[in-house]
């Protein structure tokens, strides 16, 4: 696959061609695939998203699998854990995020209100194909769905990592114009 064309951003790291060509931009619809996505583009503020990837098994083991209620039941005891933990981000503010984010995911479900119902419904269940050249870091719709995030009680979450998380999860398609995955989010 080395003779495929693919975004500029990318560099050569076989670990991240994989993530790009395998995941980054596909569509995802699963609530508690979204959820951890966003709990990682959290983690990713202020460092770079290689750095995140590399320790997302760390993230994984340290966070229960990412399984909500197991997250939403932490305590003093597994913040403290994760601190020492250096498989994992060691960000006081973020882990204690996540934790708080993982309660309010399982008070949305609890609810009735699905999770990613609520992430596709900002785009009507359609993936937005940018024009595969202009880069940018946040837009309008990114800036309404980080306040409506806020509201509810998320932490880092702001429009640029609001962003990163629908180009992450394939609501936007922002791959370049000459990417052999542009314009195929809405295929996935």
């Amino acid at each position: 696959m080395s003779d495929l064309h693919r975004c500029t951003w990318l560099g050569h790291e076989p670990f991240y061609i994989a993530y790009h060509d395998d995941e980054w931009g596909r569509p995802e619809h699963d609530s508690r695939t979204l959820w951890e996505m966003l709990m990682l583009e959290g983690f990713q503020a202020g460092l770079s998203w290689i750095t995140i990837l590399r320790k997302r098994e760390g993230f994984r083991a340290g966070f229960a699998g990412f399984d909500p209620d197991k997250v939403a039941a932490f305590g003093e005891e597994d913040v403290a854990r994760l601190m020492a933990d250096p498989g994992v981000v060691r960000s006081q503010a973020k882990i204690r995020a996540t934790i708080r984010g993982a309660q309010i995911f399982c008070e949305m479900r609890d609810r009735g209100e699905d999770f990613a119902a609520f992430f596709w419904a900002f785009t009507d269940g359609k993936v937005i194909l940018g024009d595969g050249v202009t880069r940018q870091a946040s837009t309008p719709l990114s800036a309404v769905i980080s306040k409506e995030l806020k509201r509810r009680g998320f932490k880092f979450v702001g429009p640029t990592i609001a962003y990163a998380w629908m180009q992450a999860a394939g609501m936007v398609d922002d791959h370049d114009r000459a990417c052999f995955r542009y314009g195929k989010g809405a295929a996935d």
